[in-house]
């Protein structure tokens, strides 16, 4: 049984302020954008979760409190997630993650790029 559904994940990622959606990489992986800058990636025809990322040490945490929460695919393991829609991850803590995962993003922004883009 499934916690979260794509449309959830795609419908909060897009309530975000300054955030654009493409395929980068190839016709199924769907990426969210804040500002240029990569916050969430999600594969349209296999959706199995998302991959957000997050600080270092909150990532080890949640990875050992769910099962459903392991260092990202492809992606760098210190700093992504993936997040498994059919494991044990409640959607509020999905929607906490992807606002995390955002604020990441954005503070990693330069100051002058945050305010030309109102963020």
């Amino acid at each position: 049984m499934r916690t979260f559904e794509f449309e959830q994940v795609r419908t909060f990622c897009l309530s975000k302020p300054v955030v654009t959606e493409s395929f980068p990489f190839d016709d199924h992986t769907l990426v969210w954008k804040v500002a240029g800058k990569v916050f969430a990636i999600a594969d349209i025809d296999n959706f199995e979760g998302v991959s957000l990322k997050c600080n270092p040490e909150r990532a080890m945490e949640l990875r050992e409190m769910y099962a459903g929460i392991n260092p990202g695919w492809h992606l760098n393991k210190r700093h992504w997630n993936a997040v498994k829609a059919e494991m044990d991850v409640p959607w509020s803590l999905v929607e906490e993650l992807i606002a995390h995962s955002y604020a990441c993003v954005v503070l990693g922004m330069t100051k002058k790029s945050r305010l030309e883009f109102g963020l």
